[in-house]
């Protein structure tokens, strides 16, 4: 059973917010690893909020967040060293 957003204290809302904040940035940030500059600032701030809302009740979501934004942050370095060293 599903617990009312509004009967929660202001802090676990706000770390759940941030739990599910990080995991759409990892999703955002898989689509945008090839552009690396972006996908590597989103990356990282979503790993940031992933930190931030493991403390909450949805330490799952968070943990998906934080493991999608690692995975786009490593795509990103990668494709920004292919670009480097590429041979025209």
């Amino acid at each position: 059973m599903e617990t009312d957003p509004a009967s929660l204290d202001p802090e676990e809302r706000t770390n759940k917010f941030l739990a599910l904040a990080s995991a759409a940035l990892g999703v955002i940030s898989l689509c945008a690893a090839l552009i690396p500059i972006f996908g590597g600032a989103l990356a990282l701030a979503g790993i940031g909020l992933g930190l931030f809302g493991v403390r909450s009740e949805s330490k799952n979501t968070a943990r998906v967040g934080i493991a999608l934004n690692v995975l786009g942050l490593l795509i990103a370095i990668f494709y920004a060293l292919a670009l480097a060293f590429a041979r025209p």
